[in-house]
């Protein structure tokens, strides 16, 4: 009689945590009304409709939040419209699904490098080398872009301090060499 009550409570837990594993599944299976979404999203984008493609992708996570690729597409659209800082949440949100998952890396790293937080992109592109086995392509023009973008933010910086203290940003040359008196 004393162990009835415990063992009452271990047989409910039991049964309770039995029937949420039944119901779950795995992560692998994508519902298909999210995968039909998707494509309608993804044909969308293609024929311009950036909109349209938005509402699809956005339909396409209600129906089930685990679709990776629909957050890695969401995360692409933002950063055509240069929603950088939208488009690394989007990334970011596919990562916590998969923390390997390369697209969604390159993704945040093209987000970064053009948002100007070149450490950042940086950091997440060693981290795509980390995990490559064998040869990845995009790293080697990931590394250019991030080249490319820190030279233009540099560039900016330089010039949007010229305009505040008033200096030039080249140094004047003179058109007359000056005569000797």
């Amino acid at each position: 009689m004393r162990f009835t009550p415990p063992t009452l409570a271990l047989a409910s837990l039991a049964l309770v945590v039995s029937s949420v594993g039944i119901s779950k599944r795995p992560d692998n299976e994508i519902d298909p009304v999210s995968l039909a979404w998707q494509a309608q999203g993804d044909a969308a984008r293609a024929a311009g409709n950036i909109d349209g493609a938005n509402d699809a992708y956005e339909s396409a996570l209600a129906a089930d939040p685990r679709n990776r690729a629909v957050f890695v597409a969401l995360g692409d659209v933002a950063r055509g419209q240069g929603l950088q800082g939208k488009a690394v949440r989007f990334y970011n949100a596919a990562l916590s699904l998969e923390p390997t998952d390369m697209a969604a890396l390159s993704g945040t790293v093209r987000a970064l490098a053009e948002r100007g937080a070149i450490a950042n992109a940086k950091e997440n592109l060693s981290r795509m080398q980390t995990l490559c086995r064998g040869s990845c392509p995009q790293i080697a023009e990931l590394g250019a872009l991030i080249e490319k973008q820190a030279a233009i933010h540099s560039a900016q910086k330089a010039k949007d301090l010229a305009v505040v203290t008033g200096l030039p940003t080249t140094p004047a040359v003179s058109a007359k060499p000056a005569s000797p008196q």
